[in-house]
């Protein structure tokens, strides 16, 4: 036994070693590849843009030609602007400007230009001055961020460089969520400095627009500071199937109400029309991402489809109806397929009848169309793919080709890549017309004069750090999360009520921390010392295989807690009165665990502060349910996944909610 131990440990500690000597290499590699890059970019730099004054007027020569060029004029309207922009930029910088990659920064707020093992995230981008000056990139996503002064100044170094590019077109940065008090790496970005919010779901269950509006204001303004100006959301997506991993991300599953915070929340952001002070939005996914069968989620290539089987296709379509006439700037289709709604299955942004039928003519949208993210290159590590490109019905093409699908179908942006050489290929093999990458380079060009970026890109660093996360915004966006909580259940006792408890109790905690109750009551160790128990406990999930190390990051398959984690729950329910605080990124299934509780409340997103407060009474629950609770995984099964509130007999019906 002992021999067999050794012979285990040496083969784990082997590979172990094999793997770091591997990881080693490929970062030397990258580092090597990065430093030639970062050369080669250098000979492409030109001088920094000079103010310029001209019979009177400053302006700046973006082109560094000494002139007032058309472009560089603000007192032109922005078409005039554009148009005399367009007819200079050559072919390569055309394609630049139709892919939006993520890229990096420094903690010190100092642009990146190689990889780093402390940002992992800078291993899925190239170096700053390869994107901005090789391949003419001017539109990034972030992912990360750092404090808001090194933030601030990195984005202003990013300009400054981008200056040195031949045009000096300015940088447009985008984001997914940054507010929202629970992380999910493949739905938001980082909290960081941000004011914390709950998540949309719970902003549906507020029901209040003002507040969504103010919310969106508030972000707006945080987004602003530190030089963010797409927000790559909200999501119109309705939650029809209760199994789909990000319902966190919407507005529940009725299409009415998800209409109203819509439009609250992009007007929150944009304002009544763009302008110099908004951040456009980006909403997705179009058509509607919700009715993915038995729930599980495009991002994996195991996805069965997107379905309808109630017929329902047009129902949600309702939101983005909302959004266009709230006059929402930017539109994402989603990974997958719409089965058996066109002539082809084939993901939304292959689809020409999808982006050009009906998003193009039926609903008349003439702003920017983005694809989501990697779905024409596969991640490949030393030649081998670790990632496949998430090309849902063309996973048999080859990239060139998907690439002339998404161009054809009338999507103007790529979304997580950068192989522009791709497209000025195919311009040159005359696969696609030059006037064609025109008509979608019009649209993001509009879109950065609108936002005021080629007449003052930069940002104002001491005011970014007195508007990010400052103490009324912080206390704006622990009132929404109060607010956002939803009472289900309210046990009678024999002074009346249940909840709100009251202080001075020995309370038994789990997964709160117990420095956070002490202003409440007394914190004891064991559950058989305690007058009652307060847990806070998460929906379930379950890994859906196929889905690898990144399926880790969904929630996913049933809605019911199983086996010992549902016996451990079940044991402290029935040891002592219990109020139990679940966080509903997905409607669970909790028929015995409700039963058994003296008090049950839901939450979508708020911090033990925010819970505790409600908990004891500082203030009362207002939410309702978006979205109806199942009673069994069997009427989960049965339900439709293209329709709302129609699981047999839920446990809690939509827009279900108590108070004190």
């Amino acid at each position: 036994m002992k021999k067999a131990l050794k012979i285990f440990l040496f083969s784990l500690l082997s590979l172990v070693g094999l793997l770091i000597i591997i990881l080693g290499i490929t970062y030397l590699t990258m580092s090597i590849s990065a430093n030639r890059k970062l050369k080669e970019a250098a000979n492409l730099q030109g001088p920094e843009v000079k103010t310029v004054i001209v019979e009177g007027f400053e302006f700046r020569d973006l082109n560094k030609n000494g002139k007032l060029d058309i472009y560089e004029d603000k007192r032109r309207s922005t078409e005039e602007r554009v148009n005399d922009l367009l007819s200079q930029m050559n072919l390569e910088e055309k394609a630049g400007a139709m892919f939006i990659p993520p890229v990096s920064m420094n903690k010190d707020g100092s642009v990146s230009e190689k990889p780093s093992l402390s940002d992992l995230f800078s291993l899925l981008s190239g170096g700053t001055s390869e994107m901005l000056f090789t391949k003419k990139l001017n539109h990034f996503n972030i992912f990360t961020g750092i404090s808001t002064r090194e933030m601030a100044t990195w984005y202003n170094n990013l300009q400054k460089l981008a200056e040195k590019n031949r045009l000096a077109i300015p940088v447009t940065i985008a984001s997914d969520p940054r507010n929202t008090y629970s992380n999910n790496p493949l739905a938001s970005a980082f909290l960081g400095d941000f004011s914390a919010w709950p998540e949309p779901t719970g902003f549906a269950a507020i029901g209040d627009s003002l507040l969504t509006a103010k919310f969106g204001n508030i972000a707006r303004q945080e987004y602003t500071a530190v030089g963010v100006r797409v927000a790559l959301h909200p999501m119109a997506d309705l939650a029809t199937e209760p199994r789909w991993g990000r319902i966190s991300g919407t507005f529940g599953e009725d299409a009415n109400l998800a209409s109203k915070m819509l439009t609250a929340y992009i007007k929150g952001f944009q304002g009544d029309s763009l302008g110099t002070e908004s951040v456009t939005c980006m909403i997705k996914h179009f058509s509607g991402g919700g009715p993915q069968k038995e729930g599980i989620d495009p991002h994996f290539a195991v996805a069965k489809g997107q379905i309808y089987p109630g017929k329902n296709f047009n129902y949600h379509l309702i939101p983005f109806e909302a959004a266009f006439k709230a006059g929402v700037g930017e539109v994402m289709p989603y990974y997958g397929i719409p089965m058996d709604q066109t002539s082809e299955n084939v993901g939304f942004s292959f689809n020409k009848e999808i982006i050009t039928d009906l998003l193009r003519n039926k609903y008349q949208y003439d702003g920017i169309v983005c694809t989501d993210w990697g779905i024409i290159t596969d991640m490949k590590v030393f030649g081998k793919t670790i990632l496949p490109a998430r090309a849902r019905g063309m996973e048999k093409a080859t990239e060139e080709e998907r690439m002339l699908k998404i161009i054809n179908a009338g999507v103007d942006q790529i979304g997580g890549e950068m192989i522009p050489e791709m497209l000025v290929k195919l311009v040159k093999d005359k696969k696609v017309s030059e006037t064609r990458l025109d008509s979608s380079v019009k649209r993001l060009l509009r879109m950065k004069f609108k936002l005021g970026l080629f007449d003052n890109p930069f940002v104002d660093v001491e005011k970014s750090v007195k508007i990010v996360g400052n103490k009324e915004f912080r206390e704006a966006g622990l009132d929404a999360q109060r607010r956002s909580l939803v009472l289900l259940k309210n046990d009678s006792s024999q002074t009346g009520k249940f909840l709100p408890l009251k202080k001075g109790m020995k309370i038994f905690v789990k997964n709160i921390k117990p420095e956070k109750v002490a202003a409440f009551g007394t914190v004891v160790d064991k559950l058989e010392d305690a007058d009652m128990a307060v847990i806070r406990i998460k929906s379930p999930k379950q890994h859906i295989d196929g889905t690898g190390l990144l399926g880790n990051l969904f929630s996913a398959g049933d809605l019911d807690f199983k086996g010992k984690e549902k016996d451990e729950i079940l044991k402290i329910l029935n040891s002592k009165p219990t109020v139990v605080d679940i966080y509903l990124d997905r409607p669970a299934v909790i028929p015995e665990i409700a039963a058994a509780a003296k008090g049950l409340i839901a939450n979508f997103g708020v911090s033990d502060e925010a819970f505790l407060d409600v908990l004891f009474g500082k203030y009362k629950p207002e939410g309702h349910l978006p979205f109806e609770l199942p009673s069994s995984m069997e009427a989960v099964r049965n339900q439709k996944e293209d329709v709302p509130y129609d699981s047999k007999d839920p446990l809690f019906k939509f827009g279900f909610g108590l108070s004190y």
